[in-house]
């Protein structure tokens, strides 16, 4: 599968990374032009270290990037944006289920506390400047459905509605996950016409 001829697919993992059944990799694998932002694997990944490899990832694009973030990805994503609010690098952007790390999250993540000691909270809820999709889960354990909704509505993203997958990932069963292309595919449509 390709894409429009200027436009690099630049994915963002969350905070686990890279996981070879992750519907991420297996898209890292379906375009003609991807790069994936790497991951430091320590147990405390500051914001400001993610961020660091988004800029050096975009470094290396020729053209406009397409984003498609997963989980704390997209809160990246979100933050990146907020510090470039001028870029046109950036084509449009995929946002598949951001969690809410302002509120506790189930055993085994990072506290409130630990998360904003880390630099990723608050969560940025400015516009951003470039188009998304926020594709949510209606019932993700890392973040209800009317929080997503809400983060949706302040970055000026079209919000969909994936019914209940969970968190979108491998534990919930999402290796494949054929929508991200269409989803892909509708935000290249969009930067194709507007370029």
């Amino acid at each position: 599968m390709t894409t429009a001829n200027d436009l690099t697919i630049v994915i963002v993992p969350g905070l686990r990374g890279h996981v070879e059944e992750h519907w991420q990799t297996i898209l890292a694998t379906r375009f003609a032009d991807t790069r994936t932002v790497p991951v430091n694997s320590g147990s405390n990944p500051s914001l400001g270290e993610r961020l660091a490899a988004l800029d050096q990832t975009l470094a290396t694009v020729t053209g406009r990037a397409l984003l498609v973030a997963h989980s704390a990805g997209v809160v990246i994503t979100a933050h990146w944006a907020q510090r470039h609010p001028d870029t046109d690098r950036i084509a449009g952007a995929l946002l598949a289920a951001p969690p809410d790390l302002e509120t506790p999250l189930p055993a085994g993540n990072l506290s409130p506390q630990a998360l904003s000691e880390l630099g990723w909270t608050p969560i940025p809820r400015g516009a951003l400047s470039f188009p998304s999709i926020v594709a949510a889960s209606t019932n993700d354990p890392l973040a209800s459905y009317a929080a997503v909704a809400q983060l949706a509505d302040s970055w000026g993203s079209r919000l969909v509605s994936l019914g209940e997958v969970g968190h979108l990932n491998p534990a919930s069963g999402y290796g494949e996950w054929p929508a991200a292309i269409e989803l892909i595919e509708e935000l290249v449509a969009a930067a194709t016409v507007g370029s």
